[in-house]
């Protein structure tokens, strides 16, 4: 099987589960290539980071975020055929961000003015992976609000991943410390 099949030539992709193929400049084909990104980034995160609590959790968010990318790479129709936890996100998965979340702000206190990425090479590696979190975010916005996502919790997982990984960051970065640029 080679990995080229000509079938994109055209401009249009398939999506899980069959049915028309779609444009790749679709809200749709959009949103799970912007998921996609993240997961990429957030490699690049892993691999800063090295071996760690921060690195296996990275590893979970980045099998979740490939479960984000099967529900919104799977048409409105065949949305039947999605499965809870495999290739549909959950409410459960939401909840275990948030937990996620308040396990590591109980032991890193949290900036109260604006962050400067880029204290430590692993914390920018991971505050890039949030930016990247937060533009599929605002693509499966769009594609909701088209009525692309019904009864989905892909924007809540990704709001929550988004807010973990600023939180991420800064424990990565080894502490907030706040960065003056510029004179005085």
């Amino acid at each position: 099987m080679r990995i080229y099949t000509r079938k994109g030539d055209t401009g249009t992709t398939g999506l899980l589960f069959g049915g028309a193929r779609v444009s790749k400049a679709d809200l749709r084909t959009d949103a799970y290539g912007t998921t996609d990104e993240a997961v990429s980034a957030l490699g690049l995160a892993r691999a800063a980071l090295g071996e760690g609590k921060l690195s296996e959790l990275i590893v979970r968010l980045q099998r979740e975020l490939f479960v984000v990318g099967a529900e919104l790479a799977t048409h409105v129709e065949k949305r039947q055929k999605l499965t809870d936890g495999t290739s549909r996100v959950t409410a459960e998965m939401v909840t275990a961000l948030e937990g996620e979340i308040d396990a590591l702000e109980a032991d890193q206190p949290m900036p109260v003015e604006f962050v400067i990425p880029g204290e430590s090479l692993p914390g920018a590696a991971i505050d890039l992976a949030r930016t990247s979190v937060r533009r599929a975010e605002r693509r499966a916005v769009a594609l909701s609000n088209d009525g692309g996502l019904p009864d989905s919790e892909v924007v809540p997982y990704l709001n929550r991943l988004a807010d973990l990984l600023f939180v991420m960051a800064r424990v990565a970065d080894g502490g907030y410390r706040p960065v003056r640029y510029g004179p005085g």
